[in-house]
C-alpha cells in the first residue's frame, strides 16, 4: 500500500459526513465485515474513553461527577449542531489513537456524558423525568435512573457510533457497553422482584445491542463492570450469570473491564491494593479481562487466577499527570509477562482517559505503543 493511502477508500467531503470514508462491503450475513485483529503479540488498545475537547464539553462541570442520569447541560454546542460537533471530535480521538500507534481503537466515547448513562437512560422502563435520589458512598445525594417498568431496548443506542467508527478507521475497532451488573447497581429498582432479576433484564437489553454492534463491524465488544467490586457479595451470586447473558451469541472477541474508578475521581491513595471480585470472572464466557493495575500498584500474582483469559493489563497510571517514559511502561509490561504469556497480554491504560488533558493522554498512549514494540522484539 502506498504511503498515505487507506484501504477503506477515498475521503468524502459532504455536509454532515465530514472526514468519513466510503461505505464498507456488506457481508452475506447482512453485517459489515470485521477487520482482522493484529497478528503480533502484545497488541495495544485503550479501555474506552479519550479526552473530549474543551470546545465540546464544560470540563469543570464534567470533572465534578460521573453522571448516572443525563447531564445534557455539559455540552457547549447547541442541539442543532451537537451531532456534527461530536462527529468531528470523534475523528480527532480516532486519529490521535492511530498516530499514537494503538492497534485496536475506539471512538473515544466522545458522544457520552459518562460510560453508562447514555445507554441506561435510553431503555424503556426507566422514568427519565423523575430520577430517584440515593445517598452515594461519599454521602452525597445522587440522582439515578428510576426503574418503573419492564426493561426493554426500544432501538439501537450505539449503532451509529459503531458505524461511524468503522467508516473512519482501518484499524481493528472496539466498542464498549455498560455492563448489566453495573447498571443494575447504578439505578433504583422499583419494579423487579429483586436485583438479580433486574440485572438479567439489563443483560438481555445489552445483548440485543451487542449483536447489532457486531453486525456493524465491531472487532471487539467490551462490557464495563467496575461495580462488581463494590458489592462482591451480590456479584458472586449473579454477576457472571448476567455477564454471560449479555455476551450470549457473540462471535467476536469480548472483554470485561474492571477497575477501582477514574483516577480523577478516586485518588490513588484511597484505592485498595486488590480486587474483591476478580477470580470469579474466569468462569465468564468473555475471552478477555481488562484490569487496572498501574496506579494501585496491583500485585500481579492475581493474574494467575485468570488462566483461561487474555489480559488487558493496565500499564498507564492515569493518576500521574506526567507522561511516563516508554522504559517505565516497558517494565510494567515485563512484570505482567511473569504471569501471563505474551500471546495473552494486551497492554492498555488502567481505565478510560476521559478526564485527562488531551496532550497527556496522547503522550501516554504513544509511550505505551513504543514500550510494547520494544518488549515485542524481546519476546519474538
Amino acid at each position: 500500500m502506498r504511503r498515505g493511502t487507506r484501504r477503506l477508500g477515498q475521503r468524502l467531503h459532504t455536509p454532515g459526513m465530514l472526514y468519513t470514508f466510503a461505505p464498507r462491503t456488506i457481508s452475506r450475513s447482512a453485517g459489515v465485515e470485521a477487520l482482522a485483529l493484529p497478528k503480533h503479540v502484545l497488541p495495544t488498545t485503550v479501555v474506552g474513553s479519550y479526552p473530549q475537547p474543551d470546545w465540546l464539553v464544560d470540563r469543570q462541570m464534567l470533572s465534578k461527577s460521573v453522571p448516572r442520569t443525563r447531564m445534557t447541560q455539559m455540552w457547549r454546542i447547541p442541539d442543532a449542531y451537537l451531532e456534527q460537533a461530536q462527529d468531528d471530535a470523534t475523528i480527532v480521538a480516532i486519529r490521535d489513537m492511530e498516530r499514537a500507534g494503538i492497534d485496536i481503537v475506539t471512538d473515544g466515547e466522545i458522544r457520552r456524558e459518562s460510560y453508562s448513562n447514555r445507554f441506561a437512560t435510553a431503555l424503556e422502563g426507566i422514568d427519565t423525568e423523575n430520577p430517584a435520589i440515593i445517598t452515594s458512598r461519599s454521602g452525597q445525594a445522587t440522582p439515578v435512573p428510576r426503574v418503573v417498568g419492564q426493561i426493554r431496548r426500544n432501538g439501537a443506542v450505539e449503532l451509529r457510533d459503531m458505524e461511524f467508527l468503522r467508516r473512519n478507521t482501518d484499524r481493528a475497532a472496539k466498542i464498549t457497553l455498560p455492563g448489566p451488573f453495573t447498571m443494575s447497581q447504578q439505578a433504583k429498582n422499583e419494579f423487579y422482584k429483586d436485583d438479580e432479576e433486574f440485572a438479567m433484564a439489563m443483560a438481555a437489553a445489552v445483548n440485543a445491542e451487542a449483536l447489532e454492534l457486531q453486525k456493524a463491524g465491531a472487532d471487539v465488544i467490551q462490557l464495563d463492570e467496575p461495580w462488581v467490586r463494590n458489592d462482591p457479595t451480590a456479584a458472586k451470586r449473579y454477576a457472571v450469570k448476567a455477564i454471560n447473558r449479555a455476551l450470549q451469541g457473540l462471535t467476536v472477541p469480548t472483554v470485561v473491564h474492571v477497575c477501582f474508578g477514574y483516577a480523577a475521581v478516586v485518588p490513588g491513595d484511597t484505592k485498595p491494593s486488590g480486587y474483591s471480585f476478580l477470580a470469579e470472572l474466569d468462569d465468564s464466557i468473555a475471552e478477555q479481562i481488562s484490569i487496572e493495575a498501574a496506579q494501585p500498584k496491583l500485585d500481579l500474582g492475581v493474574l494467575s487466577d485468570l488462566s483461561s483469559k487474555k489480559i488487558l493489563l493496565g500499564v498507564i497510571d492515569l493518576g500521574n499527570p506526567e507522561i511516563e517514559t516508554a522504559d517505565v511502561i516497558a517494565d510494567r509490561i515485563r512484570a505482567g509477562l511473569k504471569y501471563v504469556s505474551a500471546d495473552r497480554l494486551i497492554p492498555a491504560p488502567d481505565c478510560g482517559m476521559k478526564y485527562m488533558p488531551r496532550h497527556v493522554a496522547f503522550g501516554k498512549l504513544k509511550a505505551m505503543s513504543d514500550a510494547a514494540a520494544t518488549v515485542r522484539k524481546e519476546v519474538s
